[in-house]
């Protein structure tokens, strides 16, 4: 079965008759190796075919589809053609001559790409992989289309396929001979799936990860054609384009793993609706870095004029102060209790009138598990409801806060309606297999999947590798925590000799003098760093900016970084916390690191002991001297 992008279940409903069977039949019968792209604006001109293949063995083929009779024709010529409608005649462009110029035009933007075309031969510069186009006549059948010769004079037949030629009934194989009639001409080695990622790249500009343009055409032409290619591509991968293009109306909540594109994914979805909707957009998270990354990637995107990103605590304290609500008092309340009055009193002005339901076209959620039941009904509260445009992400394995630690609750309970709007995504594309299969395996009893009654509830999901390979994760022994920090000072000065820039590596910590006395070995090392917590205004952090992030684990969430560090680990579990909450956190850390995951420790711990055996090899179930609850 063929990969359709959109889901059909999102787009059938703007395709024309002819349109929908034929998707339904290339869905069907085409293999598992083919992508379908319906009616998606393609490269920095943004074409619209109504139909885009990719095969592995049979290249591109464009189709436009064609719900004509043979009595609505009343002239055709090459360019154009005359068709009697309700509304008298009108004159349209050849479908055959509009696929081809879509199928030249993709072939040209492909052929900039070194990686994609011939190096050698006659065909040199010219594409690896065929290219071909075609039309589909969805009611007009093989023997009409015959019995008419200048039909046939100006629509070769192996350029068509007739409505009798992809029934249900229709063998698959012959439908598929069908469509890979359409190019004359074949080549040896099948397109690999680097090759079809930077196909993808090419000609879907907004699901590019590493350097995505905007999803609408607002740039001057020039500007996106000189996007230089570069060697190492990254996408949206097809499940996660899918979704992403596939959300339909009302309230959608995804479960997904760390490492799963949940926030690639919110960010287009984020730019989609900001092109759609009228009324501001708010993409809301719990942790302020998060928040201050979510800003940058929008801010990239030309969307900060229509999209608000806040950290939970500060939108409420922000509509306090716009809708003249008193804060709290800092002497009257302290630490928890104040931000639990800070909710309280915007619950309260929703709840009288005082601060007006509905002002957003959309409400967007990150890390929707930091947030209280309580928390996610306020949010769910301030979507217009001509809109009902919410989406929640949510991975329940990485619930972190213990002080906001959620009682059992349905999605319904709090105004979210997730029935029939859920998605799972259980792979991890961040991390190597090293990495995830460490973190995994130290953390399995907290990411044990969680049974649910149905997708109204909160589930727990068990991540899976995508496969991915680098180093493996090193635990070192060291005589003190002074020695750690020696030794993070020298091994990131090794890193940044390898090229790897300063902002591409994180040291993530537990404890605040581990933070201070590792800030000030850096810089004693002229090495520059940005401590991320040093104060409550630096957790607005610079992701671009050429510093080592030094970070909490708590603020690390939903960050990410090639390089991760981590120091300390003889101090976990700290003894003020509960051992599964703070196996949860570093996880959490762990999944940070994309390629390469170094931790340390002064001394022996649970930790260090059941971390040290993970990685031995030994099975975690056969570690003894520590259990997780």
């Amino acid at each position: 079965m063929a990969t359709l992008i959109p889901a059909f279940s999102s787009c059938s409903a703007r395709m024309t008759p002819g349109e929908r069977r034929l998707a339904q039949r290339l869905e069907d019968k085409l293999d598992a190796d083919s992508l379908l792209w319906y009616n998606l604006p393609i490269g920095p001109k943004r074409l619209h075919p109504d139909f885009v293949i990719l095969h592995p063995h049979h290249g591109i083929l464009v189709l436009e589809v064609k719900d004509w009779k043979l009595d609505t024709i009343q002239a055709i010529d090459p360019q154009q053609v005359t068709l009697l409608t309700p509304t008298g005649s009108t004159t349209v462009k050849n479908p055959l001559e509009q696929a081809r110029t879509y199928a030249l035009a993709i072939a040209n933007l492909l052929e900039q790409d070194p990686l994609l075309v011939q190096v050698e031969g006659k065909h040199q510069g010219n594409l690896a992989f065929p290219y071909s186009y075609g039309i589909v006549f969805s009611h007009i059948t093989r023997n009409q289309f015959e019995s008419q010769p200048g039909l046939q004079q100006l629509f070769p037949s192996n350029l068509v396929l007739c409505q009798d030629e992809f029934y249900e009934s229709v063998d698959p194989l012959d439908l598929q001979q069908r469509l890979w009639n359409c190019c004359g001409y074949a080549f040896g080695e099948p397109l690999t799936s680097t090759q079809i990622d930077r196909v993808r790249w090419h000609l879907f500009p907004e699901i590019r990860i590493a350097h995505q343009l905007p999803l609408f055409a607002d740039r001057p032409q020039p500007e996106l054609e000189a996007i230089a290619i570069p060697d190492l591509i990254h996408v949206l991968d097809i499940q996660q384009e899918q979704l992403a293009r596939s959300m339909g109306e009302g309230h959608r909540v995804v479960h997904g793993v760390a490492g799963s594109g949940k926030t690639l994914i919110l960010v287009y979805r984020c730019l989609h609706l900001a092109e759609q909707l009228g009324k501001p957009i708010l993409v809301l998270c719990f942790n302020v870095a998060l928040a201050a990354k979510l800003r940058s990637m929008l801010h990239e995107q030309r969307m900060s004029q229509r999209v608000i990103v806040r950290h939970f605590h500060g939108w409420c304290a922000d509509l306090l102060w716009q809708h003249r609500i008193q804060k709290p008092s800092p002497n009257q309340f302290r630490g928890e209790a104040y931000v639990n009055e800070l909710v309280q009193r915007v619950i309260h002005g929703v709840e009288a009138g005082l601060i007006p339901a509905g002002i957003y076209g959309a409400v967007l959620i990150d890390e929707g598990h930091d947030f209280q039941p309580a928390w996610l009904k306020l949010a769910a509260q301030m979507v217009d409801p001509e809109t009902q445009a919410l989406l929640l992400l949510y991975d329940d394995a990485q619930t972190i806060y213990e002080k906001q630690k959620r009682q059992q609750f349905s999605f319904k309970q709090v105004g979210i309606q997730a029935q029939g709007r859920t998605t799972i995504l259980k792979l991890n594309y961040r991390n190597t297999h090293e990495i995830l299969a460490v973190a995994s395996a130290f953390a399995q009893e907290v990411l044990a999947t969680g049974a649910t009654a149905s997708e109204d509830e909160p589930i727990r999901v068990h991540p899976q590798s995508a496969g991915r390979h680098g180093p493996q994760p090193v635990l070192i022994r060291l005589p003190s925590f002074k020695r750690e920090a020696d030794y993070l000072v020298q091994r990131v000065q090794q890193f940044q000799q390898q090229g790897i820039a300063w902002n591409q590596m994180a040291i993530v910590y537990r404890a605040r003098f581990m933070g201070e006395q590792i800030c000030q070995q850096l810089k004693a090392a002229g090495i520059p760093v940005e401590w991320v917590n040093e104060t409550q205004d630096s957790r607005n952090f610079r992701l671009t900016e050429q510093s080592i992030k030094l970070i909490t684990m708590h603020s690390s969430k939903g960050l990410e970084f090639p390089i991760v560090l981590i120091p300390g680990l003889g101090f976990m579990p700290l003894q003020s916390a509960p051992p599964a909450e703070e196996a949860k956190l570093l996880y959490v850390a762990m999944t940070r690191a994309i390629d390469q995951l170094v931790m340390t420790c002064d001394r022996s711990s649970a930790f260090v002991s059941r971390l040290e055996k993970v990685l031995e090899g030994e099975s975690p179930r056969r570690i003894s001297g520590f259990s997780l609850p």
